[in-house]
């Protein structure tokens, strides 16, 4: 047996800032016995929770499965002990494979490094027994593995996503620097818009956190789109489990986006950019996306305006847009009363523009950058 079948335990791979939400939307989907972690969380899971998690989870990067623990002081044991290891149970000669590594604080010090040991331990194990080996694809492989060296004790896991679960397959028209969709599930979350009233992103961009909020609304799984998991190519993996799963979630689907998300941006590509990416998602034409300027929204009743405004920083430009927040802070007194807004700040500077004092402030980041997201009650 291996590690994570003797221990029942996974690791979640999380963005800064999100761990107590992650938490929750794992307590949501069936984990049980979930820790905070460096850089995520580990949680218990049977397989039906491993796969209802990958294929619901909105916050997270990737779920792992540690197959092998042991103590690591140098890239010759590390050799050592992966050429000895079973691949063949989790790869097969004619698939691809990647490897994520990180190391910290211990003897072997370079990840890239460590990395190519693994991969050279993989590739001789197969030509030792085949007289050929499994190819390498970093972009979109069959299989991805981790390695992660801390304190000299290296683990060696599976990663049951297969690969970033922020890439829910709906994006295939961009604008520049779009926001990352887990970032853009963290505040549909944090919001706590539920469709009880009309909600309205005027500056849309590519549409992220309008797809967002139709997927949390009508429940329409967040791995909808992905064509395939990692935990399909583990040894345990059952695919009647798996169909039970996806069907369950794929029969809870509803359609209640129309008259309920609005959508629009002064950019004509980045409005043809969104109706392309919602068309992808089972209902999403049914969300109006106009080419308009935020100013001429003006909302009759209250509405939950959530948007993620242009920034310099985000877009690679030194630019002051001070008068932009400012402005955007006259239209909000002006025209959303009784209304409530979440602007996400990727420059935290221009909150003071707004003019107006929040009611509460949240740390989020996108990109590396230390963004804020605020929420406006307006009355």
């Amino acid at each position: 047996m291996y590690q994570y079948q003797k221990s029942n335990r996974y690791f979640a791979q999380v963005s800064t800032g999100l761990e107590e939400l992650v938490k929750d939307e794992l307590t949501e989907l069936g984990a049980t016995e979930i820790q905070e972690a460096f850089r995520g969380v580990y949680f218990s899971a049977d397989p039906k929770t491993l796969y209802t998690v990958n294929y619901n989870a909105r916050l997270l990067s990737r779920v792992l499965a540690p197959v092998i623990s042991f103590k690591c002081h140098s890239t010759k044991y590390l050799y050592k002990t992966a050429y000895e290891f079973p691949w063949e149970d989790f790869i097969k000669l004619n698939e691809t494979f990647a490897i994520n590594a990180h190391t910290s604080n211990s003897s072997i010090s370079h990840s890239k490094y460590a990395s190519l040991k693994l991969k050279d331990a993989i590739a001789d194990y197969f030509r030792g027994i085949h007289g050929e080996r499994p190819d390498v694809d970093t972009t979109n492989p069959d299989v991805w593995i981790n390695l992660h060296i801390e304190n000299n004790n290296a683990t060696i896991s599976i990663d049951t996503s297969g690969g970033s679960l922020h890439k829910r397959g709906y994006r295939m028209n961009s604008v520049e620097a779009p926001m990352q969709e887990t970032l853009a599930a963290a505040i549909i979350r944090l919001s706590d818009w539920k469709g009880e009233v009309p909600m309205l992103d005027p500056m849309c961009g590519s549409g992220t956190i309008v797809a967002e909020a139709h997927m949390a609304l009508n429940k329409i799984p967040s791995g909808y789109l992905r064509r395939h998991f990692g935990f399909e190519k583990l040894p345990d993996f059952s695919k009647e489990i798996w169909k039970d799963v996806r069907s369950f979630y794929d029969g809870k689907l509803l359609n209640l986006s129309k008259k309920k998300i609005l959508a629009g941006d002064k950019d004509a590509q980045a409005v043809s950019n969104t109706k392309i990416n919602l068309g992808l998602l089972p209902y999403g034409e049914s969300i109006p996306v106009m080419k308009r300027d935020y100013k001429t929204y003006k909302p009759e009743t209250s509405i939950a305006m959530i948007v993620n405004p242009p920034y310099g920083i985000r877009l690679g430009k030194d630019e002051d847009l001070s008068g932009f927040y400012k402005d955007l802070g006259d239209y909000m007194k002006q025209n959303l009363t009784e209304s409530t807004a979440y602007i996400y700040f990727g420059e935290r500077k221009y909150l003071k523009n707004i003019g107006l004092r929040p009611t509460w402030k949240k740390p989020l980041s996108n990109g590396g950058l230390d963004g804020r997201l605020a929420k406006f009650e307006l009355y």
